[in-house]
């Protein structure tokens, strides 16, 4: 396991790999983040962004989603994977947020956990992307690079993982860090053929010695 001093550098290195890294996610506001973030389950964030061009030409509000019919929303997001269960979601998501907010996005993780289909991941994405609460959203690819170094155990669940990454990065550094793990694990230590032999990490990486020494 890494001990905090290590997890530092492994910080330090993350910011020079991805001084620029980014939500990818293209929104112009905390609802469209919102309704992207729900789409992008089990989806890349270049399908959802090249289904969320028109999408986000035709619904603009949340009255728009439900101005239509369950079975039209759910063709305008077909190509997605879970569409019907997520068309579901956004129609009983945007009739919350209307009749229980409103119409106005909470800026509170928690509330926004209320909304079906919006769990800890994607509440902590909105906070910290659209309005700018310090917040370090466990994705798959941070949950990844997170046990593959072993800075969490292999056993620890989602939660768990958040916790560690909390208590051992600073609080102002959640988000960027957030972004960067997921560039590092989207673009270079990859869930299939991760690139351990050029890795700046492989000396503290007990998956990547294990993969070199299998080579």
């Amino acid at each position: 396991m890494l001990r905090k001093t290590e997890w530092q550098h492994c910080l330090q290195v993350f910011e020079e790999m991805f001084p620029d890294a980014h939500c990818e996610l293209v929104h112009q506001n905390p609802f469209e983040l919102l309704i992207a973030t729900l789409l992008s389950a089990q989806a890349t964030d270049v399908h959802v962004n090249k289904v969320t061009a028109e999408l986000f030409q035709k619904y603009r509000t949340p009255e728009d989603y439900i101005r239509v019919s369950l079975e039209e929303l759910e063709n305008d997001i077909r190509s997605i994977g879970l569409y019907r269960n997520k068309a579901k979601n956004i129609r009983a998501l945007c009739e919350m947020l209307i009749t229980e907010y409103n119409g106005i996005l909470p800026e509170d993780r928690d509330e926004l956990t209320k909304f079906p289909g919006v769990g800890r991941k994607t509440a902590n994405v909105v906070v910290s992307n659209a309005f700018g609460i310090p917040a370090l959203a466990v994705d798959t690819h941070v949950e990844r690079v997170s046990k593959r170094l072993g800075m969490c155990r292999w056993k620890d669940n989602v939660t768990q993982v958040e916790e560690k990454l909390m208590r051992w990065t600073p609080r102002e550094e959640w988000t960027n860090t957030h972004h960067r793990m997921i560039f590092f694990g989207r673009y270079h230590c990859k869930a299939q053929n991760p690139n351990c032999p050029e890795c700046p990490l492989l000396d503290l990486c007990r998956e990547g010695k294990k993969r070199m020494r299998a080579k």
